[in-house]
């Protein structure tokens, strides 16, 4: 999938832009934008975003790569981040991600995000998701889930259709 800015999304833009005192102020938030439309950042995306900018790509590039929300690959449909701090590592979370990926046939393993060959699944290792006293903690897309045994994982992964 390639990126390409529509007039609409090019005049969201470029009324997001007009919101900051110089154009460059406004990079994080046009990348949120690009990521909340497109799903994901790609090369094409950066160097849109740095001729709308007046910036060289390599000034988007360092904020892609700084921020790890920004995502520079295209995730799956439902994207499954397990807290992996201390309290939650304490409290299964290397185990639990390691079933979720045996589950949906990843690489329990591999560092990073991985998705699933059908692009239905992300599973990957998040920092504190704030609820400690309730290990191991895990999201699926918006839903936040507590105290999450392989069974409710197993539950929660079959109610994405």
């Amino acid at each position: 999938m390639s990126f390409q800015a529509t007039p609409q999304f090019e005049a969201e833009v470029d009324e997001l832009i007009s919101h900051y005192p110089v154009k460059r102020a406004a990079s994080l938030m046009v990348l949120h934008a690009i990521q909340e439309k497109f799903g994901w950042i790609s090369r094409e995306a950066v160097l849109w975003t740095a001729k709308k900018l007046e910036l060289q790509p390599i000034n988007i590039q360092e904020i892609l790569t700084f921020y790890p929300m920004l995502r520079q690959e295209p995730m799956g449909k439902y994207q499954i981040k397990v807290c992996r701090t201390l309290s939650c590592a304490l409290g299964g979370a290397y185990e639990l991600r390691e079933h979720l990926c045996q589950k949906l046939g990843l690489d329990a393993h591999a560092h990073g995000a991985q998705t699933t060959p059908d692009g239905k699944f992300t599973v990957e290792f998040v920092e504190c998701l704030a609820s400690c006293g309730t290990a191991p903690v895990m999201m699926c897309n918006d839903g936040f889930y507590e105290g999450v045994s392989h069974a409710k994982a197993d539950e929660i992964c079959a109610k994405c259709k």
